[in-house]
């Protein structure tokens, strides 16, 4: 029987998902809620508290038990706060979320950025598991990334590590990473191109919501060799490998990790057409004996990482409070 639990949520643009976690790290339960970000930071926490209390109560344990947790947001996070200075997805600027936490919970809390945490699952229990210097890298909406050195998670000096999303990949233009991978930015280059293509070519996609396609939706239409998702695809690999390539040169992971649900949906092929460049901008020897796998805990890569990010950074809350009290809120410190 366990002797504590431990909270991991993963809030999202569109969905948050909750994780309750025995002291070996064993998932017992797991929920999920709409973000709904048009409630506000007030609205989205009280779907926060409605994730949490769902599997508080399909685990079946004591409350008082809970030990610790963490919440990894989709945005900047102000080292030594639980301030969050820019969520674009949750349109969220300069928000505490210590005073929206209900005072009933008892546990110390951790604040987090979400791909962070998700770098993290995969190091603590998924594909890079046994590293201790891992590279991650997601591609969804955006591209978000993650870094571990030397076992350790890397913040950086203001919090700002691991923003590969905004890597420079076309000096003059300005053009970040993001604006060629992620799926979002994917879909304005859609609509560009479909303006100058071939009559056939815009038939395929006649009548598709272009700012509302789905990462297996994309995946279909480049399976079928459509020549927009194919030009895409190939122009968001290239990116990501140029970028990955630098990054082999000037961190050396042992690791690399790619994740998100773009990569999810198109596969291995897509991760090997990414290494496949990565290594060509490689200093040589620098790529050998790097790994660049998929990740493989999926939509739980951010609750495993969030709960084992917990608890091993966070002094374990009093097994049975004398009486409900505000939080504990810790924020993790810079490495």
């Amino acid at each position: 029987m366990s002797t504590g639990y431990w909270l991991g949520v993963d809030l999202g643009g569109t969905k948050i998902l909750a994780g309750l976690f025995d002291d070996d790290l064993k998932l017992l339960a797991r929920a999920k809620q709409p973000t709904s970000a048009a409630g506000g930071p007030t609205g989205v926490v009280a779907n926060i508290v409605k994730a949490v209390d769902e599997v508080v109560r399909a685990a079946d344990i004591d409350p008082s038990k809970i030990l610790g947790m963490c919440l990894g947001i989709p945005g900047q996070i102000e080292l030594g706060s639980t301030r969050v200075k820019f969520a674009p997805n949750l349109d969220w600027r300069d928000v505490d979320v210590k005073p929206l936490l209900p005072e009933s919970w008892h546990w110390p809390i951790i604040v987090e950025n979400d791909v962070r945490m998700g770098t993290y699952g995969e190091f603590a229990h998924g594909a890079a598991k046994g590293a201790r210097h891992v590279l991650g890298v997601f591609v969804g909406t955006g591209v978000g990334g993650g870094m571990i050195l030397n076992g350790e998670l890397f913040t950086g000096f203001n919090g700002n590590a691991g923003e590969i999303g905004h890597l420079i990949v076309h000096w003059r233009r300005g053009t970040e990473l993001e604006g060629i991978a992620g799926r979002k930015y994917m879909m304005k280059r859609a609509k560009e191109i479909l303006d100058d293509a071939p009559k056939r070519v815009r038939k395929e996609w006649k009548g598709v919501d272009l700012a509302g396609v789905r990462s297996s939706q994309l995946a279909e239409y480049y399976q079928k060799d459509d020549p927009v998702a194919v030009q895409l695809v190939d122009d968001a690999a290239r990116a990501l490998g140029a970028a990955l390539g630098g990054l082999v040169n000037f961190i050396s992971p042992q690791v690399i990790v790619v994740g998100g649900g773009v990569t999810g949906a198109l596969g291995d092929t897509f991760i090997e057409r990414i290494w496949e460049i990565a290594q060509r901008y490689a200093l040589p020897g620098a790529a050998n004996g790097v790994k660049c796998v998929s990740a493989q805990l999926g939509d739980d890569s951010g609750i495993v990482g969030c709960a084992a990010y917990a608890k091993a950074h966070l002094p374990a809350a009093p097994a049975v409070p004398a009486e409900p009290s505000p939080a504990e809120v810790v924020q993790s410190e810079a490495i």
